[in-house]
């Protein structure tokens, strides 16, 4: 089996500054649900609700090392999120006598790693997965059943005459954790599911045989006590208590009136405290003006 990558520092600050609040049955019920299951979690709500940092929660409750994170985009692909062949650089070598290890050119992916054979499940973050080509939802949808996929490259190589009397030929690939190579065949199988976190700001909705397939969590907007939390995790006691009248008055400004929803994501008034808490020489003038620049709504220009 293999070894788990250890946790950043960066991860383990992130895993550390997030709070469930209110909601905390419904967010552990749901990812309870989703490990036993072996099933991934669609995760939707608005920025700042905590979406991404709970991938780095898990694994940092779990002790389950670094997260793998695939930001995508409308160009991400399944095989991208699988594995890299680098074609061009083996052609480039392969004017050189000596036979070529073609595993020196597959790098695998988050996907691709996070599907290796472990005792222990790695955290997969695909982020913002709305963003991606309407068909990379029900590309995801076999691997996710079948818990394997096949480099074709490898499977052909093994498969070749010199090779035809060792078919389970082991080849060494590059993979998403630094510093870590993997001996494998042309295919690839999980020990144990992967914990999926997909998450989506709900710009667009998804077929029905995907969301099928997972389970799926709304987070909620943060409220006063959750902010109170998130502050003091993030900057100390000790900052929040020099400044905890300001502070408190930051989080009440940042708030949505009586009807209103929350259209401000977390890290702007993170960042609001931290100028107006460390920022040295601020008149009042300067410090309304910055209070309006960075707790500017997300809807507005």
């Amino acid at each position: 089996m293999l070894k788990i990558a250890e946790t950043k520092e960066r991860d383990k600050r992130r895993g550390e500054n997030f709070r469930l609040g209110s909601a905390a049955p419904d967010i552990i019920n749901a990812v309870n649900a989703a490990i036993y299951l072996r099933r991934p979690l669609l995760v939707t709500g608005k920025p700042g609700s905590g979406k991404t940092t709970l991938a780095y929660a898990i694994a940092r409750e779990l002790n389950l090392g670094s997260v793998l994170t695939w930001a995508i985009t409308a160009r991400s692909t399944l095989q991208e999120g699988l594995y890299r062949y680098d074609a061009i650089a083996r052609l480039q070598d392969d004017k050189q006598e000596e036979e070529l290890d073609i595993g020196n050119y597959i790098t695998l992916g988050a996907l691709g790693t996070a599907f290796l054979p472990s005792l222990l499940p790695r955290v997969l973050l695909i982020d913002e997965i709305d963003k991606s080509d309407i068909n990379l939802p029900n590309d995801l949808l076999n691997i996710f059943e079948e818990g394997e996929f096949e480099i074709p490259e490898l499977v052909r190589r093994a498969k070749s005459k010199k090779n035809q009397d060792n078919a389970n030929k082991l080849f060494k690939v590059a993979t998403q954790d630094q510093d870590i190579d993997v001996d494998i065949t042309g295919r690839v199988r999980c020990y144990a599911f992967p914990i999926i976190i997909m998450t989506s700001n709900g710009e667009r909705d998804f077929p029905p045989a995907f969301k099928r397939r997972c389970l799926r969590l709304t987070m909620p907007d943060p409220k006063e006590e959750a902010l109170l939390e998130i502050v003091k995790a993030h900057f100390g006691n000790e900052l929040f208590k020099d400044s905890e009248a300001k502070i408190n008055q930051l989080i009440k400004d940042f708030l949505p009136g009586n009807n209103e929803s929350v259209e401000r994501a977390t890290d702007q008034l993170l960042n609001t405290i931290y100028i107006l808490t460390r920022g040295a020489n601020i008149n009042d003038d300067d410090e309304e003006s910055l209070k309006e620049l960075l707790l500017k709504r997300l809807n507005t220009i």
